[in-house]
């Protein structure tokens, strides 16, 4: 059995769309990454924002599910995005979901930082 197994259960088990449970682990890595270069590049927009923090959240969920050294070895993969994707954003007053759904999922600024924070805007020049 395949330590991505786990990951995959979980992902059905959440509902995710099929492209996302067949990506398993490291689809989910990827798609950060891509989020990452996206932020670096300029493209995007709001809602495509959106989407990529809430694929932050559920790879965020999946790591607490993992055996502690596979966690150890994600985290230090994802951390390397997120400091790439934090570079591009600035902090908001809230979540941009707003204070509802953060009460509701119990989403905090310490520990989902991704939902509160927005794409910084492009500086003039």
């Amino acid at each position: 059995m395949s330590e991505l197994d786990p990951v995959r259960s979980y992902l059905r088990s959440r509902g995710a769309a099929l492209h996302v449970v067949e990506g398993g682990l490291e689809g989910l890595i990827e798609r950060w990454r891509r989020a990452a270069r996206g932020l670096e590049s300029g493209h995007g927009d709001f809602d495509d924002y959106l989407n990529d923090v809430d694929g932050r959240q559920i790879l965020h969920e999946v790591l607490a599910r993992l055996d502690a050294p596979l966690r150890a070895r994600v985290r230090a993969r994802v951390r390397r995005i997120d400091q790439r994707v934090r570079a591009r954003l600035e902090p908001v007053g809230e979540c941009l979901w707003g204070a509802r759904a953060a009460r509701e999922h119990g989403w905090s600024p310490a520990e989902q930082w991704w939902y509160f924070h927005r794409r910084r805007p492009p500086s003039a020049e």
